[in-house]
């Protein structure tokens, strides 16, 4: 088997009475053997707590007697500290890869897969929203909902677990308080091991302003800031740590920009040529960061950096144009040793949100590279670094040149990327490490550096030896909940299924199963595909095929279609991308999935006509059922009428229905039929013009969202223009103008955060606006924002009336003459004349002709009787 997928294969086996058709892993570690799983289940949890938010609860099962396997591996690999039992402090898609390639290690290394114990910490939302990890955990413990502050980001309730559970060890993930030095600290200072740096070195290298400040130190070399102008009398600004293992706070408060006069003071000095970046010191994944080019937007983004990222210091920098975004995986042992395990390239950003992730980041030249990876060893080495980590650089290909950006003292979500092509399973890593295990005595690692002994114990001199050449290369996609329609907006509700199968090139994992979902509190990201193949092109092709593949039915929203779409751009085949590149795409929509309007409406209508008759039919039926006998709903289930509206044109059509799944759609005077087939998870197959057609929706508040062949339509309701309506779940954060002052069409009108982020809404029109809500409102996609007095209700968008035939190709169906007069029998609307007429053209037998009245008049008279 090839090795990419057996790792976690066999994870996947271990827990295959708990694993979901929809969750498919395959290798985190792509680590080599097999074994067989016969009988091994998940143990079970029991009912969920129902209990008060407010309180701490547990559900837990007796864990195993830990195995001497475990101890003996450690001390033979050079540890000092045995780890059984495990806190996952983090939730989603970090608590679900962790647990399985710390599963998959055991398993593989020690021949018992629960060598290692793992207590999740389960929100009432993620309870709710049957979150994968706390199903895959060994035992939970439900803790407060909402906000981040309550939970995963909250120290103390981290600590007051990891102390009632006995655990040996918290792994932080990333995200929540995987970057917060007090939980190191305290967790240390009580004997329970911090998987990650520690609290002095985590303060200097996850604060954004030291780590450049540090980088600085050690002559890496950095694009203009504000702690370091490029002048001769103001930069670059350089320290060597206290006692206490931090920057001195004079030097880094001249670093930080504390209110926006000072961020304008500074971005006047880099200048706006090249753009400015504002950055919260302690933001990441996207969050926290904001692209201005003139003073007024850099007031206002400002503040929204303030509220996205609370209470963080904030600075200043120049955008690096043209430029990649390159990664170097690192990790650092308690023995002084840095090992750079490659890297990735994570240009395909959307507002520094990274979309799509590879390895290795062929576009840097290999001498290049390899200084870009002895730096990052050089600067982490230097200050007793521990654990994984990613040093971040901005690289130009067109003049070989790099500048440090920053180091994320924690693993990422796209380490994996890292894994396909090193063969090193991260979190197990992690795991070996925070054991005391030297790097250079880890099994995956020798044998990434060629060492023939893998189990042997020599040293290695991660500085001076290169490792094996890296002969793959991984894409990887993520999987957001996100309207790729509306700018990337998040999006949360209920998820029915996920349909994704992994193949022998392409894997995939997903933080939600069946009938689960993303709640507001949660990240957008859901799912994670990741695509390998001998070079970057059949890599990106497996990828490709992958998505077209994966199905997500449900509230939300997915970028999927839109991925495959970039996929496909001869920018991204030919690596010609930046930074920017996206963002120019988005803003510019040139990337978009087109279908035909005429087919939407006509797909919409098939649905909604389909929907009519069998709520109409379960009406009726319930009716009798109550013992009422009136007719009167029935004519409605086989004809009536429907209006369906889209690109601001209304589309009214008449509907009969000839036969059980046979509709006749009329507009204007043009007919055409339509086939239905209903398949067994809900969607419809609809037959018209020629094709045949797969078509779902559903109606939302604000409007209908159909998926026609794979693709998402959203087919607005129309409102009245003088509402301003919210199309996402969150809070009102502010309005952006007085009540009752004036607003202009597309000027933002409001803040909301969504999904942990902050983000404006724009007017729809203008006029002067009267606030419906006030700060801090929970709202629903569909609610009232604002109202409008309309600046010139005559300049108000139209909406016409389509009085011309459809842009469909004509073609009816071929019933046969039986099945037209069964259906007239039956009761659908039909020319009985015709029909019967028809049914005995070329019919020459009389024992053939007495069959079909006989079987016509059993048919009439079986429905007759019933009325007797």
């Amino acid at each position: 088997m090839d090795p990419f997928r057996r790792g976690y294969a066999l994870a996947a086996a271990c827990l295959a009475a708990a694993t979901v058709a929809t969750t498919a892993f395959v290798p985190s570690a792509f680590v080599p053997g097999t074994a067989s799983f016969a009988g091994l289940q998940q143990q079970p949890f029991g009912a969920a707590s129902t209990a008060d938010s407010s309180a701490l609860s547990m559900s837990t099962v007796e864990a195993p007697p830990a195995t001497d396997a475990l101890e003996e591996y450690v001390k033979g690999r050079g540890g000092n500290r045995i780890i059984r039992k495990v806190l996952i402090a983090n939730n989603g898609m970090a608590a679900t890869k962790a647990i399985l390639s710390m599963r998959q290690w055991a398993y593989m290394e020690l021949g018992d897969e629960r060598a290692v114990q793992f207590v999740a910490m389960a929100t009432p939302e993620d309870l709710k929203a049957n979150a994968e990890f706390i199903r895959l955990a060994d035992s939970f413990v439900e803790v407060p909902g909402g906000k981040n502050l309550n939970n995963y980001a909250n120290v103390d309730v981290i600590v007051k677990l990891a102390e009632e559970n006995g655990v040996d060890a918290v792994w932080p993930g990333w995200g929540h308080a995987s970057e917060n030095p007090v939980l190191s600290n305290t967790l240390n200072n009580m004997g329970v091991k911090f998987i990650g740096p520690t609290g002095p070195v985590m303060s200097v290298l996850g604060d954004k302003i030291a780590a450049n400040i540090l980088a600085q130190t050690a002559k890496v070399a950095s694009i203009p800031w504000s702690g370091s102008y490029g002048g001769p009398d103001d930069g670059p600004l350089e320290a060597e740590l206290t006692e206490e293992g931090t920057i001195p706070e004079e030097t880094f408060e001249k670093a930080t920009c504390r209110n926006v006069e000072e961020a304008v003071e500074a971005a006047q000095k880099i200048g706006y040529e090249n753009g400015i970046m504002i950055k919260a010191s302690e933001g990441g994944g996207g969050k926290g960061i904001r692209f201005v080019d003139n003073e007024e937007d850099l007031r206002t983004n400002y503040v929204q950096v303030q509220n996205e990222v609370v209470g963080s210091p904030i600075f200043i920098m120049q955008l690096c144009k043209n430029a990649r975004h390159i990664e170097v995986q690192i990790v650092g042992d308690t023995h002084g040793n840095a090992v750079a395990l490659n890297g990735r390239d994570c240009s395909t950003q959307r507002r520094f949100q990274k979309i799509f992730e590879e390895g290795p980041p062929t576009i840097v030249p290999r001498d290049t590279f390899r200084e870009m990876e002895r730096a990052a060893q050089r600067l982490t080495q230097s200050i007793g670094y521990q654990g994984a980590g990613t040093v971040e650089y901005l690289f130009n290909a067109d003049t070989n040149e790099y500048y440090f950006l920053e180091l994320n003292p924690r693993l990422q979500v796209e380490h994996p990327v890292t894994e396909g092509i090193t063969g090193a399973n991260m979190p197990a890593t992690q795991l070996q490490v925070a054991m005391g295990v030297p790097l250079y005595n880890i099994p995956e690692i020798r044998k990434l550096y060629g060492r023939e002994d893998i189990y042997g114990t020599s040293p290695i001199d991660f500085l001076e030896e290169d490792y094996r050449d890296i002969d793959s290369h991984v894409i990887a996609a993520r999987i957001t909940a996100e309207n790729p329609d509306e700018g990337f907006k998040p999006t949360s509700g209920s998820i029915e299924r996920i349909k994704f199968q992994s193949t022998s090139n392409c894997w995939g994992y997903f933080s939600v199963g069946a009938n689960g979902g993303i709640h507001e509190f949660a990240d957008s990201q859901f799912g994670h595909l990741f695509a390998k193949g001998p070079n970057r092109e059949a890599a990106r092709k497996a990828l490709v095929l992958a998505l077209k593949e994966i199905e997500v039915r449900g509230e939300i929203r997915t970028t999927v279609e839109y991925l495959v779409q970039l996929l496909e751009t001869k920018e991204f085949k030919e690596n010609t991308i930046d930074t920017s590149w996206l963002d120019g795409l988005i803003k510019e929509k040139s990337v978009y999935v087109e279908t035909p309007p005429h087919l939407v409406v006509t797909s919409a209508a098939v649905l909604k006509a389909f929907e009519h008759v069998k709520a109409e039919t379960a009406a009726v039926v319930e009716s009798f059922e109550k013992g009422q006998v009136g007719t009167g709903g029935i004519p409605g289930i086989n004809s009536f009428d429907l209006e369906i509206a889209f690109e601001d044109t209304r589309y009214p059509f008449h509907v009969e229905r000839a036969a059980a799944d046979l509709y006749k759609l009329t507009i204007n005077g043009n007919t055409m039929d339509v086939e239905v087939t209903e398949t067994a998870d809900g969607a419809l197959l609809a037959t018209f013009g020629g094709e045949t057609h797969r078509i779902s929706g559903r109606d939302e508040p604000l409007g209908l969202r159909l998926v026609l062949d794979g693709v998402t339509i959203l087919m607005p309701t129309i409102f009245d223009p003088s509402e301003l309506r919210t199309d996402v779940t969150g809070k009102v954060v502010r309005y952006l103008q007085d009540n009752g002052a004036a607003v202009e069409a597309g000027e933002p009108y409001v803040e909301v955060e969504a999904m942990k982020m902050i983000m404006p809404i724009k007017a729809s029109e203008s006029g002067k606006i009267t606030h419906n809500l006030s700060p801090g409102t929970v709202i629903s996609a569909g609610d009232l924002l604002a109202s409008l007095e309309l600046k010139d209700p005559s300049k108000v968008k139209k909406i016409a009336i389509h009085d011309g035939p459809m842009d469909i190709a004509e073609s009816a169906a071929d019933v046969p003459a039986q099945d037209a007069v069964n259906s007239i029998l039956a009761g659908f609307k039909g020319d009985a004349e015709a029909a019967a007429a028809t049914v005995f053209e070329g019919v020459t037998d009389k024992d053939v002709a007495s069959s079909i009245v006989t079987d016509a008049v059993t048919s009439f008279l079986g429905v007759e009787t019933q009325f007797d």
